[in-house]
């Protein structure tokens, strides 16, 4: 993988940090770490499955990194594979076998999307006691695969998904409407048959809940329509959110409408849940290769919060570094999240490039500071930037420009902002996604 990172004192130590992490996060080797195949015996986890029991073996799935995952598991099935349809986002696509690989919309969904799930519904519709089927999810996949309920339309997921996503509400909130808009999510995959199930999941939810990671389609779901309402309403979209998103929801609560499986529903007692990556391995290569560098590390509570939040509080931890507190220098300062953006400008950008451009103005005029946040997908936002680089010089070099970092921040233009400053940090697709890494380099 080509990691291009501005040049600059961090930029040797942050390239070997960078891949050594993505390759511990990597889909494909996630999923080859956390199975074993023994003659016609697959070990997963703590189970392990003859596949001579089973009459068909079907994989389905959806997320960024689905593809990776699908080309790892082929080999390994084998013969045993009856085929499968997996969803990734356009441009992360790679060449399989037995498995379909299917691109489509990301953030927004689209009728690829559509069309793929309506596919991945069908076949798993087929499946009876005597199959297995194998669910490859990663970040992404609440997008990639829309099933609309009855009278709601694409149309009208992409329009409360957009307005969701742009008031900054939390993932959690985000797939609590959109579960209960959903044929797939919100465990109702798992309802569609009476299979055996796995689904192997690299995770993009900090905690890893199962509920949260691509909307849960083969997870039971505590939330309610009553709360996809209160959602709608703390944001207040209530009353601009499509008529039919809304008579949905009220339909649901009223109780004429099916609630999403509970814990405790009997589809979820033949599903097995096998977590085969996430954002603490990743940080976990990241601290182990700047030691073995030299650096002293520290590691942050996740970020969660608004990005331009974050990244002034990275900023002041860099700054008190500075004076020795917490730590002597050289150090680093790690954490791992997923911010969110409000967005009320027309620009251009993503949470990994707001977060840097607001550390950038952080650390002004602080020598050897640098702050670093990347999407570990490889693609922050709508761009093809997975993040920046910045430094204790990037305002006066942007003030010698005459670019003004407010007004690229107010009107949510971070893309063009780095870009003048050639600050972005490209990776192309990287085969996995687990959630963003942020890193402050104090020399």
């Amino acid at each position: 993988m080509l990691i291009r990172i501005p040049a600059s004192r961090a930029r040797p130590l942050l390239a070997n940090m960078l891949r050594q992490a993505l390759a511990c996060a990597h889909a494909g080797r996630a999923l080859r770490r956390s199975l074993r195949k023994d003659g016609d015996h697959l070990t997963i986890g703590r189970r392990r499955y003859d596949l001579r029991d089973f009459e068909r073996i079907v994989v389905v799935g959806a997320g960024k990194a689905a593809a990776t995952m699908a080309r790892a598991i082929e080999p390994i099935l084998g013969r045993h594979l009856d085929g499968g349809v997996v969803v990734v986002k356009y441009g992360h696509g790679l060449p399989t076998t037995r498995i379909a690989v299917v691109e489509a919309g990301h953030p927004l969904p689209d009728r690829a999307g559509l069309m793929a799930a309506r596919r991945i519904m069908k076949l798993v519709t087929g499946l009876t006691a005597r199959d297995l089927l194998i669910v490859l999810l990663s970040g992404g996949a609440s997008s990639l695969m829309p099933a609309p309920v009855s009278g709601v339309t694409l149309g009208d997921k992409q329009r409360v998904t957009e307005q969701l996503l742009r008031c900054g509400a939390s993932i959690a909130e985000v797939n609590t409407v959109r579960k209960h808009l959903s044929n797939l999510k919100g465990g109702r995959l798992a309802a569609l048959s009476d299979a055996r199930i796995v689904t192997l999941i690299l995770s993009d939810v900090i905690g890893d809940q199962l509920s949260a990671i691509g909307s849960g389609p083969t997870a039971n779901d505590s939330t309610t329509y009553d709360d996809a309402i209160q959602c709608l309403r703390r944001h207040g979209l209530w009353s601009s959110a499509p008529r039919s998103v809304r008579r949905h929801l009220i339909r649901g609560v009223d109780g004429r409408l099916t609630e999403t499986p509970k814990p405790g529903a009997t589809p979820f007692r033949r599903v097995q849940h096998e977590i085969i990556g996430n954002n603490a391995m990743a940080l976990a290569a990241l601290i182990a290769t700047a030691r073995a560098a030299g650096w002293r590390t520290l590691l942050l509570p996740p970020f969660t919060k608004d990005a331009r939040k974050a990244g002034m509080e990275m900023g002041r931890m860099a700054k008190r570094i500075l004076m020795r507190r917490p730590l002597p220098r050289p150090c680093c300062v790690m954490a791992g999240g997923e911010t969110t953006v409000t967005v009320t400008g027309s620009g251009k950008g993503g949470r990994a490039q707001e977060f840097a451009l607001a550390a950038a103005k952080a650390v002004a005029g602080l020598r050897g500071v640098y702050i670093a946040a990347v999407a570990t997908d490889g693609t922050d936002g709508p761009t093809d930037a997975a993040g920046a680089l910045v430094s204790g010089e990037t305002s006066s070099r942007a003030k010698a420009m005459g670019l003004d970092l407010n007004a690229a921040l107010s009107r949510n233009d971070s893309y063009r902002a780095l870009k003048r400053l050639n600050c972005h940090i490209t990776t192309g697709p990287t085969g996995t996604n687990v959630n963003d890494l942020y890193l402050a380099f104090v020399f």
